[in-house]
């Protein structure tokens, strides 16, 4: 910015304000900040100076008032102020031209600013705008995938609820199967032997079930027992001569099926979907065997 006062034009005009009237130097820097219209406001290191430069020549004089200094312009300085009017005429209208000039320099710089505030409020608006899609876009995302995780969730879920249904029907039914044999022997007289081998029956299913394998599903027909093939059955299973007492021969065959199913558990290790398997099949074996145990003896 160009300066406001070309060399000695300063010192002019505080002639004139003084000629105005006597002024102490904070009212003369406040009336130069007011001929400017707030545009300028000399420091007191720029107008004191030059004040007791003028007093020094001879051209001001000043009285202390209330502790401050009040400066009034002599004849001296009248005559120097009247031999330089047309350089006052002058001078007025660059102040005039200044405050036009520093006021068009501050719209540009206000003008400037706000443009730049505009630019950054503009960038920041579309930064915003790309964190705001690329987050929708990864909750997006992540609401589906766990969408997807929960179906296949639920579709394991009911497949291992079928499974278990299926295993629970055919579980039932073969304990079904062995309690009829079991009671028609016990009807024809043979009941330690049908006992004896329902067992052993139940012993080798519940082997496979052990090992991971589902016996297979009978064709729906009327329940006929069928003896485990030789080679399936454990050897006490096909052991079925007694030694005349039927209770201490049960004793040692139930001795004989939990050691079974004890081997079999410990060579080929035991889950829980296993384990909770083995105890459906045990407690309706135990409640067809305990029901046919009580029931009353026949010939």
């Amino acid at each position: 910015m160009p300066p406001v006062f070309a060399h000695g034009r300063l010192r002019l005009y505080l002639l004139k304000l003084l000629d105005e009237a006597p002024r102490h130097g904070y009212e003369v820097i406040r009336l130069l900040e007011e001929r400017f219209q707030g545009l300028y406001a000399p420091s007191a290191g720029t107008v004191y100076p030059r004040l007791a430069k003028l007093e020094a020549e001879g051209l001001v004089t000043h009285a202390s008032e209330g502790g401050r200094k009040v400066y009034s312009i002599t004849d001296a300085g009248r005559a120097e102020l009247a031999g330089r009017g047309a350089e006052l005429d002058d001078l007025e209208r660059e102040i005039r031209e200044s405050v036009s000039e520093l006021a068009a320099e501050m719209r540009d710089d206000v003008r400037g600013a706000a443009g730049r505030i505009r630019s950054e409020m503009r960038a920041e608006a579309g930064r915003t705008r790309t964190s705001e899609s690329s987050s929708f876009a990864e909750a997006k995302e992540e609401l589906r995938r766990v969408g997807q995780e929960w179906k296949e969730q639920a579709r394991q879920a009911r497949a291992e609820a079928k499974t278990a249904r299926h295993q629970a029907k055919e579980f039932q039914r073969i304990a079904q199967q062995v309690q009829d044999e079991v009671q028609d022997r016990f009807s024809r007289g043979d009941w330690p032997k049908g006992v004896w081998e329902g067992l052993s029956d139940i012993t080798s299913q519940l082997g496979g079930l052990v090992t991971g394998t589902t016996p297979p599903k009978a064709a729906p027909q009327e329940p006929v027992y069928t003896p485990a093939p030789p080679g399936e059955a454990p050897e006490w299973a096909r052991d079925t001569e007694g030694s005349g007492d039927p209770a201490r021969d049960l004793d040692r065959l139930l001795d004989r099926f939990r050691d079974e199913i004890r081997d079999a558990a410990r060579d080929h290790g035991v889950s829980q979907d296993q384990l909770t398997e083995t105890r459906d099949r045990l407690s309706a074996a135990a409640v067809g065997i305990t029901g046919l145990l009580r029931s009353p003896e026949r010939s």
